[in-house]
């Protein structure tokens, strides 16, 4: 990697991965970033070979990826489609044993303190918090990691310290290792604000209202929407997963039954997994609701743009509700979302939770809107 490159990405996930791609395409024209490469065989459809007229060497992107194997091969996939477009990415392995994170973070000092720009895709991490400490950049770019850039936007604007919206308050060793780890969160904070001799701009599909100072661009994916489709639309109905019962904020059972009406009422045919869906869950809602079960390659905006996919995509509040009617326009598809009945919210779920799913409902443009007959009474 090179250490001196102006512009520095850390990722953690592949959506964060494809918003840094969706960034760097809104920059071409205005100042190079990355580096012209030979394109590489395939569909000339879905393989451009970078302009050389607006491509230098200025982007670095970093991965830091996950120990889950789904998360990591989506990022591999994206990875290459990357070094297809012509950008530089180093894998840096950051998890999965105790030495990781601190070998990751010495192995990334010097391009850290040497980058003139840092755009970072989760700036809940700690591990991301951790390396902006040393930064010097003059702008800190945050790209879209979904949902989460809502929290994040209204936690920093009401100083406070940044905690995911699923999260609840833990034990006693958790609260002890929040205080210990206090300091760095607070730096992290003040970084993430614009301040003197320090730019800070969001690029997000979400709809969110920055702090006074940041720059705001909306992520509408025109990158993905140049490079892939239109898709083939099927006849049927495409429901997409959600980790929701994984993070603990709704009941299995309640889930099941969701995903059950959805399918009745819907014509749903097959169900996209989430990333973390657990096999025993998939396997339950195989046997419940008849559906085929798809775990996908590559973030959903792009399984849904290369197609095929069906006309309408249903959803319950996530961060597809926002991106997908971007990633979608003008291929006739239609984005509809279910709310989540307070009824189906486990016990242990956050206070938070409730709202937080609610303003993602509500929020959402371009989308259609089930009625309440579309979910399982609650009782």
């Amino acid at each position: 990697m090179n250490p001196s490159a102006p512009t520095l990405a850390l990722v953690e996930s592949p959506v964060q991965l494809l918003n840094v791609l969706e960034w760097a395409h809104t920059r071409r024209g205005r100042e190079p970033l990355l580096t012209a490469v030979p394109a590489q065989p395939g569909p000339p459809a879905e393989r451009r070979r970078p302009d050389p007229r607006t491509v230098a060497d200025r982007l670095r992107i970093v991965v830091l990826p996950p120990t889950d194997p789904l998360s990591r091969g989506q990022l591999r996939r994206i990875a290459g489609i990357a070094r297809d477009e012509g950008y530089a990415v180093h894998w840096q392995e950051a998890r999965g044993g105790s030495g990781a994170p601190l070998r990751a973070a010495a192995a990334l000092g010097p391009a850290v303190r040497r980058a003139e720009r840092i755009v970072v895709g989760d700036p809940f991490s700690r591990f991301v918090q951790l390396l902006l400490a040393p930064s010097r950049a003059a702008e800190l770019v945050v790209v879209d990691d979904g949902t989460a850039t809502m929290e994040f936007v209204a936690q920093l604007g009401r100083g406070e310290r940044l905690r995911r919206w699923h999260r609840t308050g833990g034990g006693p060793l958790s609260r002890a290792r929040e205080l210990a780890y206090a300091p760095v969160s607070g730096a992290a904070r003040r970084r993430l604000r614009p301040g003197e001799g320090r730019r800070v701009e969001l690029f997000t599909s979400m709809p969110v209202t920055p702090l006074p100072g940041t720059a705001l661009r909306v992520n509408d994916f025109a990158w993905t929407r140049a490079r892939f489709g239109p898709p083939r639309l099927t006849k049927g109905t495409d429901l997409v997963g959600t980790s929701l019962v994984e993070t603990g904020v709704v009941d299995p059972a309640r889930y099941l039954e969701a995903v059950c009406a959805l399918t009745r009422e819907h014509g749903v045919t097959r169900y996209f997994a989430h990333r973390r869906e657990t096999p025993e869950k998939l396997r339950a809602l195989r046997a419940a609701a008849g559906l085929e079960i798809v775990r996908p390659d590559l973030p959903l905006e792009l399984i849904a743009r290369r197609g095929p996919v069906g006309r309408t995509i249903v959803s319950f509040p996530s961060t597809v509700v926002h991106t997908l009617p971007y990633a979608l326009t003008g291929t006739g598809v239609t984005v509809a979302v279910c709310g989540i009945d307070p009824a189906w919210l486990a016990p242990g779920a956050s206070p938070r939770a409730g709202g937080f799913l609610a303003g993602v409902t509500d929020t959402a443009r371009d989308v259609r809107r089930l009625p309440a007959r579309s979910a399982p009474a609650a009782g």
